[in-house]
């Protein structure tokens, strides 16, 4: 990554090759250094702020100058800097913002790669600060600010290839979209990922169809919150947006755009639903919509993990028979797995998601962005899902993670990332439009998971269920390959990619006695029969029934180191 530090530029050797690769100009406070900083770690080159090369060369701050030898001492020490800059320095530069107001400036400009950041007045001033360092803005500095902008915006946009507004805009955001704007028009050369990190963030949104009667989209793509509106039915009038409290700052967007549209929406925060997704929370719900009148037509916002998804799908299959709901999952877990397929369930005490109901959603919101504060646990917690997905029903999941022995997998950006999550909803989509109520193909979909929720009920609310599926599905194939099913190498091969991401692969925290009686509370026994799913190849799936109980222990036992 580049240094932050700015170096000197007079002692460059022979500068006939030399440019910068981008030059930002733009008003005090638009925001030139922290983007051209962003932009020069990601294309791994030096950045320089003509300002603080002024500063070393007059040996001064630029205040000083202008109290003790005036604007055009200073004016002429900047010509002459820039023009230095744009000769010898191979970076991003970002000038001062009244560097531009000399003509021979502005012709030297036009031969580089110029990007033009504009600001509003009231983000500007606050950025910046009122303090003597902007001398130019002393006084009434809103009047003063206009002033510049009505003097020199002509010509910022007459030196500029690119324009760009950063009012109410992250700098990351600002940057990507420099970077994309450079990437299309081919003026600089990228380091590798570079190209496709931006190009996947900047992709338009994906859309993965569950057919059947009751159908529905999965829209996949970044800051999808304002399409919520889309999702929602055009009959409900009042919405019910619940989340956890992690959740908030996202359910205060969906709600601004909810109501930004003309609907009554009703915020509720859920409280830690890995001990309390029971009947006491529903309830306090059943209230909230009994209180605000909620008829069949609206609809509930389901904001946050898997164990969200669950509540409050349960919800929506039980309030006046059946409302519409739209998951907006927060985590990878629930986007690739528990916010599509319409299962709704609640703990007992005995085990989990015992009580439920199947209750599809009325669409399905995945917006990666989400996902950028998710701890990379959590996010390789989902990845069991989708390597699930690879082994079930497309084995191109396998080999995208094998390519560069997972490195992608983890990097949410990559477009590697996005096609193993697009690639695991459509299997599951496939698989829960031919049966929705797990009546037969369905039942594949709990590959490693009937060991993996005995782990998860004998290890308590530590264990993450991405891990205990891993283990689940390491046994799985462990048992498959001892029946005499599967070959070795696919049984290698579980190992390997599970071991790439991070992800366990063995288990010694629990007693084959604990977890054999935890299976025989699994939701999956039929009149006592305890049924695993195990494989006979990679995409080609089959159902053991009671399987030898010796096998099952050898199979235990080759988890234990």
């Amino acid at each position: 990554m580049a240094d932050d530090t700015q170096p000197p530029v007079q002692d460059c050797g022979d500068h006939s090759e030399h440019h910068p690769a981008v030059v930002l100009v733009g008003p005090p406070g638009a925001g030139k250094t922290t983007v051209g900083k962003l932009i020069a770690r990601a294309l791994e080159l030096p950045f320089l702020d003509t300002d603080d090369e002024v500063e070393r060369v007059a040996g001064m701050p630029i205040p000083e100058m202008f109290l003790t030898q005036g604007e055009p001492a200073f004016r002429a020490l900047e010509h002459e800097t820039v023009l230095r800059v744009l000769r010898e320095f191979d970076g991003i530069v970002a000038l001062g913002g009244g560097a531009v107001l000399h003509p021979g400036t502005q012709e030297a400009l036009r031969q580089h790669m110029t990007v033009f950041l504009d600001v509003d007045v009231t983000q500007a001033l606050p950025r910046v600060g009122l303090s003597g360092v902007r001398p130019l803005l002393m006084g009434d500095p809103v009047t003063k600010f206009n002033e510049l902008m009505a003097q020199r915006r002509a010509i910022y946009e007459s030196v500029s290839q690119i324009r760009l507004n950063t009012t109410g805009r992250r700098p990351q955001d600002s940057g990507e979209d420099i970077l994309l704007a450079l990437i299309n028009a081919g003026t600089v050369n990228l380091p590798p990922g570079i190209v496709r990190r931006t190009a996947s963030r900047h992709a338009p949104a994906s859309v993965v169809t569950v057919t059947g009667q009751d159908g529905y989209d999965i829209r996949v793509g970044w800051g999808l919150l304002p399409e919520i509106t889309e999702l929602i039915p055009a009959g409900a009038e009042r919405v019910l947006v619940a989340h956890e409290a992690v959740g908030a700052q996202t359910a205060a967007k969906l709600t601004q755009c909810l109501e930004d549209a003309g609907r009554q929406v009703v915020r509720h925060e859920l409280p830690e639903l890995r001990e309390s997704k029971n009947l006491e929370v529903v309830a306090r719900i059943w209230d909230l919509l009994a209180e605000h009148h909620f008829g069949r037509q609206d609809a509930i916002v389901a904001v946050g993990g898997a164990e969200t998804t669950y509540l409050l799908g349960f919800v929506g299959a039980t309030w006046l028979r059946g409302v519409p709901v739209v998951n907006v999952p927060t985590s990878l877990l629930a986007m690739v797995d528990a916010s599509v397929g319409g299962k709704a369930a609640l703990d007992l005490p005995r085990g989990r998601d015992l009580v439920g109901a199947f209750h599809p959603p009325h669409g399905v919101m995945c917006d990666l962005g989400l996902l950028e504060s998710l701890p990379v646990e959590q996010l390789r917690s989902g990845l069991a899902e989708i390597i699930k997905a690879g082994f079930l029903g497309d084995e191109r999941i396998l080999r995208l993670i094998e390519a560069n022995a997972g490195a992608d997998a983890l990097d949410i950006q990559s477009p590697v990332f996005r096609e193993l999550m697009e690639r695991a909803l459509a299997v599951k989509a496939r698989i829960v439009a031919e049966d929705l109520r797990e009546i037969g193909l369905r039942e594949v979909l709990n590959y490693g998971h009937t060991l993996g929720h005995a782990i998860e009920n004998c290890g308590g609310p530590d264990v993450r269920h991405g891990d205990a599926v891993a283990i689940g599905m390491v046994f799985a194939a462990e048992l498959s390959h001892r029946m005499g099913r599967l070959d070795v190498e696919v049984l290698t091969r579980h190992r390997a990619v599970l071991r790439m991401v991070g992800l366990p692969t063995c288990c010694s925290s629990a007693s084959w006695a604990e977890l054999s009686q935890a299976m025989s509370w699994d939701k999956k026994v039929r009149n006592g029969e305890l049924r695993f799913v195990i494989l006979e190849d990679i995409e080609k799936c089959a159902i053991a029934r009671n399987p030898d109980e010796r096998l099952l222990q050898q199979s235990w036992a080759a988890l234990q180191s």
